[in-house]
């Protein structure tokens, strides 16, 4: 059982915590490149406690800035975005993406204060429709080859959803598969056919079963965990007749990230990012073997869930997560409505803003969020000791770094280990752009 000291140590992430501290050595995602189209290309951000700006300025490069001016503290957010920069509206004061003072138009002709001056600025790169910032010290870690990163821009769309409580609850949900027979069970199995877009609504690859039956029925999956370079692979394996087995191979992408499968064409990538300690934002790309992403449809599907600008979600604890009573009886598992991710938002913010560890009762089937817990508390330890913490790569050692399989079909019983596998290459070489990788 864990200790609130060890609770404490896991889930603050402020400036000057441990475990803030471990998340500044890495990539975090900050923001949708669709929250800066438009007139008015700048957003304000919080991360990990910290507040910034996130911008694109009349040249087209993407910049983050912390958010107050150092000139007198007043908000960037609300800044002119001119003349290569932004310009803080109190006194006409420029910076531009690499935190330059670049104009300090209210001083005296010939003044050289602005060469005196530095503005907090941040390394933004663009990855699968989604910008990612560093705030850490030193050379940021290199973005591993993961199918999300070099898939071409058809083959991706990208989107995020607030969630009101602390980031490490918000995980370990993806890395626990037997929640899944429960919390998204279906008592009747759609058309998989007109499942696009929507997760554990078609069939398995290799099989005609609908993926609610699958979980419906045969809710004992026996659960495998492998110690992998860029964290843990998950293998979740149900028995079926006929000698056949449900293979569903997930990952933790260490810190904060997993990949899964969304259909037998499309895997999730997505990422838990801390606004502060009671609060985060998942950010999901998700990425197509087959044909290019409709992002129109999938953009509308999650819309219908979602809130613009913030994307907030339109159900919560404020209206009982949609609850219907007469749906639980006869429909879902949960009376919250045939979206899975109002099932683990309500899964995940009933545990609290933090979720108290040391009255929890772990089960074997929760080795995976062991695992991960004791990854999360070593790299903390060997970041406090100015040791290189888990996947802080440098580029040889990004390279190397592929895929990962994501796989949910159905194979022969006694080979499952193998069948994965070959799916896996299966599915890329049918493809248009990752039989070319």
């Amino acid at each position: 059982m864990m200790t609130a000291a060890q609770n404490e140590r896991l889930t603050r992430v402020g400036p000057g915590t441990p475990g803030g501290a471990l998340l500044r050595q890495y990539w975090q995602p900050v923001a949708l490149l669709d929250e800066l189209e438009g007139d008015r290309p700048i957003k304000p951000v919080k991360l990990l406690g910290q507040d910034f700006i996130v911008f694109r300025d009349d040249t087209g490069r993407y910049g983050m800035l912390d958010r107050d001016c150092p000139h007198r503290n007043a908000d960037l957010a609300f800044g002119r975005l001119e003349d290569g920069g932004v310009r803080c509206l109190f006194h006409g004061w420029l910076f531009d993406v690499n935190g330059n003072c670049i104009e300090t138009p209210a001083e005296p002709e010939g003044s050289k204060l602005c060469t005196r001056v530095k503005q907090g600025a941040y390394p933004v790169v663009e990855k699968g429709g989604m910008l990612f910032a560093y705030i850490g010290g030193g050379e940021a870690p290199a973005f591993p080859a993961f199918d999300c990163f070099i898939a071409p821009d058809a083959y991706t769309f990208a989107f995020k959803g607030f969630l009101d409580c602390n980031w490490l609850q918000a995980l370990e949900v993806g890395i626990d598969p037997a929640h899944a027979s429960y919390l998204h069970r279906f008592f009747e199995d759609g058309d998989t056919e007109a499942s696009y877009g929507k997760q554990f609504r078609g069939a398995s690859a290799d099989s005609a079963m609908p993926i609610t039956k699958v979980l419906r029925e045969y809710d004992r999956p026996e659960i495998k965990i492998d110690a992998v370079d860029y964290g843990l692979r998950l293998t979740a394996l149900r028995k079926l007749p006929d000698d056949q087995t449900h293979v569903r191979v997930t990952n933790l992408v260490f810190p904060q990230a997993f990949i899964i499968p969304m259909s037998s064409e499309m895997t999730i990538a997505q990422w838990h990012v801390p606004l502060d300690d009671g609060s985060c934002y998942w950010y999901a790309i998700f990425t197509s073997f087959g044909a290019p992403v409709n992002k129109q449809q999938m953009r509308d599907q999650r819309l219908a869930l979602y809130t613009l600008p913030d994307y907030m979600p339109r159900v919560g604890r404020f209206n009982n997560y949609g609850y219907d009573s007469a749906e639980q009886r006869a429909h879902t598992y949960t009376g919250m409505g045939h979206d899975i991710n109002v099932h683990d938002q309500w899964a995940v913010e009933s545990q609290g803003k933090i979720q108290d560890r040391t009255r929890e009762h772990l089960g074997s089937t929760d080795k995976g969020i062991v695992a991960y817990r004791r990854l999360l508390a070593d790299a903390i330890d060997a970041a406090e000791a100015g040791q290189t913490p888990l996947m802080v790569v440098n580029a040889e050692q990004a390279s190397a770094m592929t895929g990962p399989p994501s796989i949910d079909g159905v194979g022969p019983g006694d080979t499952w280990g193998n069948y994965w596998k070959d799916a896996d290459r299966k599915r890329r070489d049918a493809s248009e752009w990752a039989s070319k990788v």
